[in-house]
This record gives structure tokens, sequence and C-alpha cells, in this order.
């Protein structure tokens, strides 16, 4: 093979990921087989199990997709599982796949109402404590009926049209200029960059108390994650009996998430509690005004049409009128049949934030499938439910917050929720004992991941998005504003599954 072939090999290979990075990717693909064959498909399991993590967490440097993807095809190579093993995983959570397919590209055409909803609140409200409240409870409240990956996008988009504003006019030009480079500030006028920097501020403390909210609504209902709606198919419970079993847990959760949020603001502790300039203000209205102003009778009647889908979603959603994802198919038809989005084209920009994320759900019940051919987590699940029943729930959501924090909560939650399932199979633990279970799973998977981004979906895409560097919004930043509510929610999250069952 010539030299040239050989370098364009290496080039392309995972991409922009760093050189250190696909030689490890690659020394993973090397000794998965060496493993297996010495030490047995036990280790060789457990090797592929901590390699995957590491996909998982280094998300940042290439979308686990393609690595994960590529240790998961090395597994079924192997033998480590079966294509018939995978498919069987597939089939069994297929209304997840369903869930991220059309509820998440549902949600997608209802960004102009929930745009218009966000930006009333921020011109709207002068407390910053109170626009942080209702920036979070906002969040929550939609990312309860809603994917909090759509809110996140909306919060963002938000963002990134008031930061795009003031940044013109802080450089002298009107906020109507259409070629300009926000990521430069060589152009800001010197008497605007203190208040530029103090709007920075405002904004990275508005967004992450949004993507807090998130998460905050999204353990509270079946629809509010995607391993949500996996834990109750599994449990057996509708929408409903979800809500009502995560109560005890989720409720004060919420307001200890929300008193934190208010707190922090007025503590100003933890990069919070930033003011929005006056001179900032001044703009961001007279432009939210001329944007009122612009909105024609059909942009009008499209967000009336919005707002009639988001009441018949969360009506579906309450009485279960039919499988979670065909509800989201059903928003999709009934909002671009009334708003005139006809092309195939423009339809499919939908799908373009689900399917990626989709297809690294499969790749994940791929390596469960692993864990459930080899039967890696029984002796850990053995451990645990061998524990007085009373510290098991505690156990349960500690184990699963650790992991979360450094993982994905899908993959975390699909894990310990099926070896749960095999153990009431097995007669070990009663039913009643299972759904206990089965809400300190989805507690701890949902709540200590916000520790990092690589636990919340909401946050890592926060954190790839044009806002982050916009205003300054490192992953070690992220780490610290992220911390107290960490504490807060991890701290009150586990009491309440220890005593409130």
């Amino acid at each position: 093979m010539p030299t040239t072939v050989i370098s364009g090999f290496t080039h392309n290979f995972l991409g922009k990921a760093p050189v250190w990075y696909k030689q490890v990717i690659l020394l993973f693909l090397v000794i998965n087989p060496i493993v297996m064959y010495l030490l047995g498909p036990g280790v060789a399991g457990w090797l592929l199990i901590g390699e995957f993590i590491f996909t998982l967490a280094m998300a940042l440097k290439c979308y686990p997709l393609l690595p994960g993807g590529l240790l998961a095809v090395e597994a079924l190579l192997i033998g480590l599982t079966s294509a018939d093993a995978v498919y069987h995983e597939v089939l069994t959570n297929f209304p997840v796949i369903l869930l991220l397919m059309f509820m998440v590209a549902g949600i997608y055409f209802m960004k102009e109402l929930l745009l218009v909803t966000f930006t009333q609140i921020l011109v709207g409200v002068r407390s910053k404590s109170a626009l942080s409240l209702l920036f979070c409870s906002a969040a929550a409240v939609l990312s309860a009926f809603l994917d909090a990956l759509t809110v996140t996008a909306v919060i963002i988009s938000v963002a990134v049209g008031f930061f795009s504003v003031y940044h013109k006019v802080a450089s002298g030009k009107g906020y109507q200029q259409k070629d300009h480079n926000t990521n430069s500030d060589d152009e800001v006028i010197e008497l605007h960059r203190e208040d530029l920097e103090n709007f920075r501020a405002f904004l990275r403390s508005l967004l992450m108390h949004g993507a807090i909210g998130t998460a905050l609504g999204g353990v509270a209902t079946m629809v509010g994650e995607p391993q949500n709606l996996l834990i109750a198919k599994v449990v057996g419970w509708d929408f409903a009996g979800f809500f009502l079993h995560m109560a005890p847990v989720s409720i004060p959760v919420l307001f200890a998430g929300l008193f934190t949020c208010w707190a922090l603001e007025k503590l100003r502790w933890f990069g919070y509690g930033g003011r929005l300039p006056k001179p900032v203000r001044r703009v961001l209205e007279e432009f939210a005004d001329n944007e009122k102003a612009r909105r024609t009778k059909s942009d009008q009647a499209a967000l009336w049409i919005q707002a009639v889908a988001a009441v018949i979603l969360v009506f579906g959603l309450a009485f279960h009128i039919a499988e979670v994802g065909l509800i989201g198919l059903l928003v999709i038809i009934l909002i671009t049949s009334f708003t005139g989005v006809t092309d195939e084209h423009q339809i499919g920009k939908a799908f373009q934030e689900s399917l990626p994320f989709t297809s690294l759900l499969v790749v994940f019940f791929a390596v469960v499938a692993v864990i459930h051919e080899q039967h890696l987590f029984k002796p850990i699940i053995d451990y645990v439910l061998a524990l007085p029943e009373g510290q098991q729930p505690g156990m349960f959501f500690i184990a699963n917050g650790l992991l979360s924090m450094i993982s994905d909560n899908v993959f975390v939650a699909t894990v310990y929720i099926s070896e749960v399932k095999q153990a009431l199979d097995a007669g070990s633990i009663s039913y009643e004992h299972f759904q206990t279970l089965a809400v300190a799973i989805n507690t701890g998977t949902n709540l200590p991941s916000v520790a990092t981004p690589n636990g919340q979906a909401a946050f890592l895409f926060l954190l790839t998005s044009a806002i982050a560097p916009l205003v300054r919004l490192s992953y070690g930043r992220m780490v610290v504003m992220a911390l107290p509510y960490t504490v807060v929610m991890g701290g009150v999250g586990l009491y309440m599954v220890t005593h409130a069952f």
C-alpha cells in the first residue's frame, strides 16, 4: 500500500480527533481479541464496558457513535454477543427509539413559540433573581413534557440572538447588520467593553439555570428524558403512574433546586449573580419591540397552531392516547400541515438533532447485550440485593449517580433497570420493591449527572453550541457552576430515596 494512501487513512480515521485519541481507540481494537482469547469473555466484556465509557467521557474529542460503534462491531465479531441479542435489545426498547425519532422532531416545529416565550421572559422581568427563577422553572416545566435538548436549543437560540444584537451595537453597528463576527471583540468600542463582559456573565448564569431546569423537570415524567421512558416500559408505568411514583423525590428536589437558583443569584457565588447592564437592556427591548412589530398575520397564525399542538401534546401524554413517539409524529403532522411547511428538505432538518443520538442509542443496546450475554453485572446486583432491603434504594442511587457523572445516563439506566428486572423475574424481589428500586435508578441517573457535561445531554449540547465560546463558558466553568446544584439535588434526592419509601 503506498505511503500516501496510509497517510490519508491515518488522517481520515476519526477525522479531527486528537492523534492520541485515535491511538487509544486503535489500541482498544487490537487488545480486545487478545484479552478475549487469553482471559475469556468475562474479562473482555468488562474491558469493553470501560472502553465504551471512555468514549462517552471523551465525547468532546469525538462523537461516541463512531468509536463506540467500532467497539460494538468488534464485540459481535469476537463473540461477546450476537446480532440476534442486539436486535432483541433494540426491539425491547423500540418505544424509546420512537420517542427520539419523532418527539424531538415534533418539538423542533414548536421552536418559534418557545422562542417568543423565553424572549418575553428575558426582556419583561427586571429582577435578576426572579428572571433566573422563571428561566429555571420554565425550562423544568417544558422539559417535563418536551425534549430537554430542544428546550436547551431554544434557550441557546435566544441567548445567541440577543448577544449578537448587542455585540453589533457595541461594535458601532446597527443590530440589523447582517455581516458581523460575534466571535471577535476587536471592533468593540472601548466604552462598551465592560457592559459586554457583564452581559456575558449575565447570559452564562441564565444558560446554566436553564440547563439545570431541564434536569429538574426531566426527572419527573415519562418523557422528560429518554431513559425515563425506557424505565417506565420495563416497570409498566403509564404517564400518570410514572409521575406519581417519582413525585416523592422529584417534587422536593424541584423546590430545593429552585431555592438554590434564588440563593445563588442573591449570594453571587460560583459565578452567578451577573446583572444585565441598563444600556444592554435598552438595546434588547428595542430589538424585541421591532421583532414583534414585524410579525405578520401568517407568523401569528403559526404561533397559535403551535400553541394548540402543545395543548394536544400535553393531553395526549397525560391520558396516554398512544405511544409517546406516535404522539410526536402527530405533532409533526399537525404543525407542518397548518403552517405551510411542505418541503421535504425543510421537514428533514427537524430530524438532524435526533437521529445521531438515536444511532448512538442502538450502540448502547449492543453493549447492553454484551452485559446480558456475559452476566457481567450479576455479581454487583446480587451484592446490592443481599443488603437489607432499606439500604438497597440508596445504594442504587449512589451507584447510578457516580457512573452517570462520567457516562451517559441512558446507558447507565438501561444497564441497571435490565439487571433489576431479571432479579424480579427470578423471584428475588417483590414487584413493590422493584418499583422502589426503579425510582432510585431513575432519580440516580438524572440528578447527580448534572455534575459534568458528560452526564447530561443538555449540558453537552450547551457546551458544544455556538453560544459557549461567545459567553466564555468552558468545561471547567460549567463544572464549577453546576457544583452547588449537584450537591443540593444529589443530597436531597438521596435523602428522599432512602426515607420516602
